[in-house]
């Protein structure tokens, strides 16, 4: 997610603007024809498909936090967006909007899928990139499957149709749904820390399945601006040379 003025991030803003409303049924196609438009983002990301059975991707374990627009992003398309992100390989990093939801549900978008009539709420506008195609973030002890990423003890990104699937049809009331993603190329999400376009938090479960987030960035801008004016600061392991104050707030300097 290139802020800057680039070729890429031009294409991506388009991308954004036509979805702001969110996604609409023709936008998304069935999950059986998702799995070329994910393979192919993992592949942008450094992630290489696991066989079925491998479980999730270990290497970021843990890492996952949630960033905080910062006001130098007024006027960008995203403007008081929260997005929980997590780091894949080759210094990339893939995310989701947490506070954008949308007015469909996943039995709209997919009406003749019959496990998705049992999933309640709305499906989030998770991001500009790869919009035809489903995430999920659950909550759950086990891996959904390939192609997923473990967030926190028991919660995951699933970013396969296959592991989206499993949620849908086994635990559909512990995940919430999104269409698209944010995705940064290498290096991409450093260079917006250090030009001070996040607040970087610790995720936490209230904060990932919050049903109303209305007011969710007001609310985590307030603590933030609370916890930057008086922490004190160790190293970021996010940006060289940065800093992060102690507790659940990382900033630069």
């Amino acid at each position: 997610m290139s802020l800057r003025r680039s070729h890429y991030h031009m294409s991506m803003k388009r991308s954004a603007e036509r979805g702001r409303a969110g996604p609409t049924s023709r936008e998304v196609t069935p999950y059986a024809r998702m799995n070329a438009r994910i393979a192919w983002m993992l592949a942008a990301l450094g992630l290489a498909l696991p066989a079925a059975d491998a479980g999730a991707q270990q290497h970021d374990e843990g890492l996952a936090f949630v960033l905080v627009a910062s006001t130098a992003l007024r006027g960008s398309n995203y403007q008081g967006t929260v997005i929980l992100a997590v780091p894949t390989e080759g210094d990339r990093h893939i995310g989701v909007i947490l506070n954008r939801p949308t007015r469909r549900s996943l039995s709209d978008l997919f009406p003749e899928h019959e496990p998705s009539k049992k999933v309640t709420g709305h499906v989030f506008f998770g991001g500009p990139m790869s919009q035809q195609a489903i995430f999920a973030v659950t909550q759950r002890n086990d891996s959904p499957g390939a192609g997923s990423i473990r967030l926190m003890d028991d919660t995951f990104l699933a970013l396969t149709a296959v592991s989206v699937d499993r949620i849908i049809e086994e635990t559909p009331q512990k995940a919430r749904f999104y269409a698209g993603a944010v995705i940064w190329r290498p290096g991409e999400l450093q260079r917006e820390l250090i030009d001070r376009y996040w607040h970087v938090m610790n995720p936490n479960q209230d904060l990932l399945f919050r049903k109303d987030t209305r007011g969710l960035w007001e609310e985590l801008t307030r603590l933030a601006n609370a916890l930057t004016a008086d922490a004190g600061f160790a190293q970021d392991p996010l940006v060289p040379g940065g800093r992060t104050c102690c507790g659940s707030l990382q900033r630069l300097p």
